[in-house]
């Protein structure tokens, strides 16, 4: 492939491919990270979890960190934020989605756990800090916003509670039939590897998914500006979906295998980790800082994101058996909030 292709803007037809092999490298290597991520959160004692909300999180969001990073380094800071932001909102409608492949009850209601809760709790705080970012005076410091330094604290404190609280809780969700409790399961050939192993291809199949999140970014960037389509519209939905399908498909594939809270996990980690994809593209963004480059689409869609996230936590609190058609409540406001979303961002 010539040295243009590599680094510089995409022909349109490019772009489109590059959508599709990044998105066929997501789905597949999504498959494989959760059996390889089921059996490490047993093994490892962590849980599904914390094990799902740190380790999976991370993972999944290797390609929507690369995303970020390139898009950001490219001078494209409304590309870089609406990614982050954008795949949020994907993500958390890939609740509903993931609810319509088990048949049993509501997910929420199976897969309530006080770690969940407070990742929850961690995301609307990181989106509520992103927010108040705009609003401060511009500027930086050694080139990144004194925000994006507050909101790794965040993170990191919140993981530690969330791990305190998970080794001595001090509130639980009440059991019911349809509870499904993270309890230790086997998992065929892979209880016969040794650890270092599974560590060794959990962390290869995630530089995967991270190469289907370069080929992402420039595709998108070249979308832009070859079309002129708003950076809002590409980076908050097409982007934000691509970024999106890691945790989605875990989540779909977690509960296939019976591991709900995983599913759950994975998805709302996903999310602090995409948040904390801002302090990536405010310190690959060399012009100022990616809170203020911000428009109106990239702070549309973060409120958007903060109010869905408030939606599922509702659900995981309201625990409803059934719902509105197969889904809970709060799937289908998901969905159809989803929609509305990008249909504002399509107008």
């Amino acid at each position: 492939m010539p040295e243009s292709l590599l680094v510089g803007t995409w022909p349109v037809p490019w772009a489109i491919v590059a959508f599709v092999v990044a998105g066929i490298l997501t789905v597949a290597g999504s498959l494989r990270l959760v059996a390889f991520g089921d059996a490490l959160a047993d093994r490892t004692g962590w849980g599904e979890a914390l094990f799902g909300a740190v380790f999976f999180g991370l993972v999944t969001s290797l390609s929507g960190v690369v995303m970020t990073a390139v898009t950001a380094a490219g001078a494209a800071p409304q590309l870089a934020y609406s990614n982050a932001v954008g795949g949020i909102a994907a993500q958390t409608t890939a609740v509903a989605v993931a609810d319509l492949f088990y048949r049993r009850v509501n997910l929420e209601h199976a897969s309530a756990s006080l770690s969940n809760l407070l990742f929850g709790c961690l995301l609307m705080a990181l989106l509520a800090l992103a927010l108040l970012a705009t609003y401060t005076p511009a500027g930086t410091l050694f080139g990144l916003h004194p925000v994006s330094a507050i909101m790794v604290g965040c993170y990191l404190g919140g993981v530690m509670i969330a791990h305190s609280c998970d080794v001595t809780p001090y509130w639980q969700a009440v059991d019911t039939n349809e509870t499904r409790r993270d309890l230790p399961a086997s998992h065929g050939s892979l209880d016969a590897r040794p650890l270092p192993g599974l560590w060794l291809w959990f962390a290869a199949v995630g530089l995967v998914v991270a190469a289907g999140g370069w080929a992402t970014a420039l595709a998108a960037q070249s979308l832009v500006e070859a079309t002129g389509l708003r950076a809002g519209f590409v980076g908050g939905v097409l982007m934000g979906l691509v970024n999106a399908l890691p945790e989605t498909i875990t989540a779909v594939a977690a509960v296939r295998r019976g591991a709900v809270t995983l599913a759950i996990a994975a998805i709302l980690g996903g999310n602090c980790l995409d948040a904390l994809n801002l302090v990536v593209g405010d310190a690959f963004y060399r012009q100022g800082s990616v809170f203020h480059a911000a428009g109106n689409d990239e702070l549309f869609v973060t409120t958007a994101a903060l109010l869905m996230t408030t939606v599922l936590l509702g659900g995981l609190l309201a625990r409803q058996v059934g719902g509105w058609g197969r889904l809970g409540f709060e799937g289908t406001l998901l969905l159809g909030g989803y929609l509305a979303v990008v249909a504002v961002l399509v107008t």
